[in-house]
């Protein structure tokens, strides 16, 4: 992974040598995606600009990168996986490569299929390409959102960077929070592309490109999820087989660099395949690190050293106590770029640094397995609640939901009282697309109840709703991108769809992946994002995935044999870190209270900071034992805060 940057005049006028020293300055405030070298250059109506994290072809990969005239040139972040197999079918057609990288068949897959070679990339990406004899930008991101890519349009020219950070401020960009944006994550804790936390600022959504030529942007996606099962009578051994074989190669091809690769580390079933494939696969020296947490809540480091030992791996671990949480938090939020529901991904921002001090600049990890293999509650939660709602009246139906959160030790009677209030809401909406998650939308939003009286009123702009906590408007704003035969998929495969379309690159992928990784310039790789695995996957058949209320049941056949059997019978546990008791401390640290201060609230604008201080003094009261939409609440606000502390404010990260 790198970082790129760049202008282009969308009237193809030539720009003037000034937007070069522009470009390079917006390269700058991402050098730590790429602190091993840095490019730039001007090609008349086009500055493209680079900061490198040389990971393949050490010596000769310096971007911008050209075609064998220089008419064509691109900038790249992130990896092709295939492009061995893609640089042959290139040279057996005649064009004539410089470099032994990645970057330089992206230049002649364009030459030779246009803006359809994307089709043809197995990988993770944000490229720009500049078309000189048509006078043409290219952008394009890959398939899921791994690697990020934003822009924004300011009097005539179109600017863009692999972070928002390097265009905040640019030719009079202005310096403001978007307060859609800010609404829609306190519902789907993320802002919906192409929105981005800031005003101004757009982000290209995953398996889109875009064009810029004419003095017009055109942006069109050429991938989509599509959970329409095939016609093949799978069984589950075929099905897990099939799987097995799909995520070997995926693991296999991305194994290669010129530099060592390591491997993330959960203890969990996701990140153990991983690690035993890519043991299993080369006897290369290969490293494992793993967060350990000081709150045996929320440690696993049991289940890691499991794992390292059967591997036998240099094992390397960081410790994350309350100290350490709260030093990262907020200089977290900084690489983020966005506020934050949980602490989680503090301690990834501190597990890359240990990555990297370890000499490690490629790590292979987990993610993407319980979006396309069905590992979370909220999958279970749908089905329990559709079954439930066959019978609404049943006392029975409804304990179904204390097997998936088993801390729920209620007695019958009132358990059934407090499963039918928490969970009943919406219950018999099940033909609704967004059905699995309206629950969790509609908690979420009773959070903004703290926002301003000035806020409310602006996000209701005289339409007659009852306040921003109303959900009808945005989940029919959302459901206007949803697929158009998304009615017909099964109640499993509609939840995987959200999860993986929305969840997946806006928080996880983002927050808690690239921006965490990049802050110590680590890539991460992920086999199970392969597209390939993906289409699998999303081929097999909802009863096989998750029979019953058994998740990722294929993973788990898959990897019988290769992986421990207590780490493959073992209960699916989320990566969760410690809250807001943990964040702010108690008594309340400096930094947090200076920002939870009702005048830096009243300043910003965002809360009530009545609301707040009566938040907070409970928090005080009860020594930080907060119900979970509290905890949320205080680290939503104080996140909010630092994001508009360092950018805003333009204060820079928080030390």
């Amino acid at each position: 992974m790198c970082a790129i940057a760049g202008i282009m005049d969308m009237l193809g006028q030539s720009l003037p040598a000034e937007s070069a020293v522009q470009v390079e300055a917006m390269v700058a405030a991402m050098r730590h995606r790429g602190p091993d070298e840095a490019g730039c250059r001007h090609m008349g109506p086009a500055v493209l600009g680079h900061a490198r994290l040389s990971i393949i072809d050490l010596s000769t990969g310096t971007q911008p990168i050209g075609n064998e005239d220089g008419s064509i040139q691109v900038v790249f972040n992130g990896e092709i996986f295939n492009y061995p197999e893609l640089r042959a079918e290139l040279e057996a057609k005649g064009h004539r490569f410089s470099t032994s990288t990645d970057t330089e068949v992206i230049v002649h897959a364009y030459e030779e299929r246009g803006v359809d070679c994307l089709h043809d990339f197995n990988g993770q990406f944000a490229l720009a390409l500049w078309d000189g004899p048509r006078r043409r930008l290219f952008l394009a991101r890959d398939r899921v959102g791994i690697c990020p890519l934003h822009y924004a349009q300011i009097g005539g020219r179109l600017l863009f960077a692999s972070e928002a950070k390097a265009l905040l401020g640019r030719e009079g960009l202005p310096r403001r929070l978007d307060l859609q944006a800010l609404n829609q994550f306190l519902t789907f804790w993320l802002p919906l592309a192409p929105h981005t936390m800031f005003e101004g600022i757009s982000e290209l959504p995953p398996a889109h490109f875009a064009l810029v030529e004419d003095g017009k942007l055109r942006v069109e996606p050429y991938w989509r999820l599509d959970f329409t099962p095939d016609s093949r009578a799978w069984t589950a051994e075929d099905a897990a087989q099939a799987l097995g074989e799909a995520l070997g190669e995926a693991t296999r091809i991305r194994l290669r660099a010129d530099v060592p690769v390591g491997v993330y580390l959960s203890g969990g079933l996701d990140s153990s395949y991983v690690a035993a494939r890519v043991f299993g696969l080369s006897s290369a020296r290969r490293a494992t690190f793993s967060v350990e947490f000081a709150d045996k809540d929320f440690d696993e480091s049991p289940h890691q050293r499991v794992m390292a030992d059967r591997l036998g791996s240099e094992h390397a671990r960081v410790s994350v106590d309350d100290a350490l949480l709260r030093k990262d938090f907020l200089r977290m939020i900084w690489n983020a770029e966005k506020p934050s529901l949980r602490s989680a991904p503090a301690p990834l921002f501190r597990l890359s640094r240990l990555a990297r001090d370890s000499g490690y600049k490629v790590v292979l990890t987990g993610e993407g397995a319980d979006e396309f293999l069905a590992g979370y509650n909220i999958f279970k939660e749908a089905k329990v609640r559709q079954f439930w709602a066959r019978r609404p009246d049943s006392p029975m139906r409804p304990l179904l939901l204390t097997r998936l959160y088993p801390y729920l030790k209620l007695p019958r009677e009132r358990g059934t009282a407090f499963l039918r209030q928490f969970f009943g809401r919406d219950l018999e909406r099940t033909a609704e697309p967004c059905y699995s998650h309206l629950l969790r939308w509609a908690n979420t939003s009773t959070l903004k109840r703290f926002f301003s009286a000035q806020v409310k009123a602006e996000l209701n702009n005289g339409s007659g709703r009852h306040g921003p906590s109303d959900l009808a408007d945005l989940v029919e704003q959302l459901a206007l991108g949803l697929p158009a035969d998304m009615h017909g998929w099964d109640t499993l495969s509609k939840a995987q769809y959200l999860e993986a379309a929305l969840f997946l690159p806006g928080y996880l992928l983002s927050t808690q992946g690239d921006r965490m990784l990049m802050a110590n310039a680590v890539e991460g790789r992920f086999p199970f994002l392969d597209h390939k695995v993906i289409e699998l996957a999303n081929r097999l058949p909802a009863r096989l995935k998750m029979p019953g209320l058994r998740e990722k049941d294929l993973l788990k056949r898959a990897a019988s044999g290769l992986l421990p059997s207590e780490i493959v019978r073992r209960p699916k546990q989320p990566y969760r870190a410690p809250a807001a008791k943990s964040v702010l401390g108690t008594p309340m640290n400096g930094r947090a209270r200076e920002l939870l201060s009702p005048s830096a609230l009243e300043r910003a604008g965002y809360f009530d900071p009545a609301m707040v201080a009566g938040l907070l003094d409970k928090h005080a009261r009860t020594g930080g034992m907060l119900a979970e939409m509290e905890n949320m609440a205080i680290m939503a606000i104080l996140s909010t805060q630092a994001l508009h502390w360092s950018f805003i404010d333009n204060h820079g990260p928080m030390a």
